[in-house]
């Protein structure tokens, strides 16, 4: 007897769910379809099919999508989004060759020149440059808004923009800062104002990276769209990059035909990839952060460090800490924490990491240290980075799989090294600075 899904909790279905062994030979793994392209049984259904892919016709539910060309559509492509939507508990996902190709093509599917979208800071760097260098040369209007702006001001800040106003994008935890932002308010927010006379409703979307899709479910608290950089957690190795959003159908119908024309689909390895991660997602974000939690206590001890920023060591009664007992169901793996000091000593155990890796992302089995005032948020302006606690002295750490126990030697160690006093950084031509070589 089949399953019924409904009643299987999601690790459960990242085994099974959306493939049939007996379509594939029955291989227990879904194969990789490494095909541009389909062959149609006849005239008109590659006809049909076009119809529905291109929106030019509406498809019905109990209507199957024929396959038609690997720019829109593949078994490996069509197999991973049925398990994406299931972990948030979404109508449909879509995947992506990158993080940024899903949060810029949801924009130009949905926005239209007068629009405006107002967002959270901080964000990703990249999010922050299509938001600011990129939206507004379509005649989108961009707005960025403090994540701990008071729900008062916020609403009056969203009011002045009237029917106007199309999306609030909120990414929380913040990177790089771990703040938290409250989804549900912001999405009561926009349905209110979507109460009012207008032309259409306020959206909220998630960037839900950090936390995502084991420990923050955003759609359950009223973001219409999930959004992910699937390089990260998802993903989860190091060795993939792709992104995803999931939502309702109606909403992500149009961001399909967006995608399928500007091209940013991932590959089938891709896929496969990201479906063998699927299947551990659960036990390796849960075993990253329980480690994060162990590394961010001691940091939060040492004598070296001036602030750790992490979500389970957030201080009780504070309204961070209820925000995140609320809305988040654990810490995930992302630290912050500022090191004594400034630049120079940030630089200096950047360079003293042994088992840690000095590399930017993160999510991976592997741990990465990076510094992301010069680095993943160099594109930010000083004076923005300033006013959202982006300081030189903050490191960001993702913890992988190794064991804590040898995490906490080599941080310790590397702290060390922050002591005393380091040469200047040295210029290179065409590559801006960079720490001189220790002799």
């Amino acid at each position: 007897m089949a399953h019924d899904p409904a009643k299987l909790h999601p690790e459960s279905l990242m085994m099974s769910h959306g493939y049939d062994p007996f379509l594939s030979e029955g291989a227990a793994k879904p194969p990789i379809f490494m095909t541009s392209t389909f062959v149609f049984r006849k005239a008109e259904e590659g006809e049909k099919y076009f119809r529905w892919a291109y929106g030019l016709e509406e498809r019905r539910r109990d209507q199957a999508m024929g396959l038609i060309y690997t720019r829109l559509n593949n078994p490996s492509l069509q197999i991973l989004e049925e398990r994406l939507a299931v972990w948030d508990g979404a109508e449909a996902a879509l995947s992506f060759a990158s993080g940024m190709a899903a949060i810029s093509t949801a924009a130009l599917a949905t926005l239209a020149p007068g629009d405006v979208l107002l967002y959270s800071q901080p964000v990703y760097g990249g999010t922050e440059f299509l938001f600011e260098q990129i939206l507004p040369r379509f005649g989108i209007t961009t707005k960025a808004f403090p994540l701990n702006l008071p729900a008062a001001d916020l609403e009056r800040l969203a009011r002045e923009y009237g029917d106007r106003l199309a999306v609030f994008f909120l990414e929380t935890p913040a990177n790089p800062t771990n703040e938290l932002i409250d989804i549900a308010a912001v999405a009561g927010l926009a349905r209110r104002l979507s109460e009012l006379p207008r032309a259409r409703p306020v959206r909220t979307w998630v960037d839900n990276t950090f936390l995502g899709p084991v420990f923050q479910n955003p759609a359950s608290l009223g973001a219409d769209l999930v959004l992910y950089s699937a390089t990260k957690f998802i993903g989860g190795h190091s060795d993939v990059i792709a992104g995803a959003v999931t939502g309702p159908a109606a909403l992500i119908a149009p961001i399909s035909i967006y995608r399928g024309m500007l091209g940013a689909v991932p590959d089938p390895f891709t896929c496969w990839l990201l479906l063998r991660s699927l299947e551990t997602v659960k036990v390796r974000m849960e075993a990253q952060a329980k480690t994060a939690e162990q590394l961010a206590r001691m940091l939060a001890n040492h004598p070296r460090v001036e602030r750790v920023y992490y979500p389970a060591i957030l201080p009780e009664g504070t309204p961070q800490r209820a925000l995140y007992e609320r809305q988040c169901k654990g810490p995930g793996a992302i630290i912050s924490f500022e090191v004594k000091g400034g630049k120079a000593e940030a630089f200096a155990f950047l360079n003293a990491v042994e088992l840690c890796k000095l590399a930017v992302s993160l999510g991976g089995t592997e741990s990465l240290v990076e510094h992301p005032a010069t680095m993943t948020h160099s594109d930010v302006p000083i004076e923005v980075q300033a006013r959202v606690g982006i300081t030189d002295r903050m490191i960001r750490l993702s913890v992988g799989l190794e064991n804590p126990d040898d995490l906490i030697a080599d941080l310790s160690r590397a702290l060390d090294a922050t002591t005393g006093s380091y040469p200047p950084a040295e210029v290179v031509a065409g590559v801006g600075q960079r720490p001189r070589a220790k002799p």
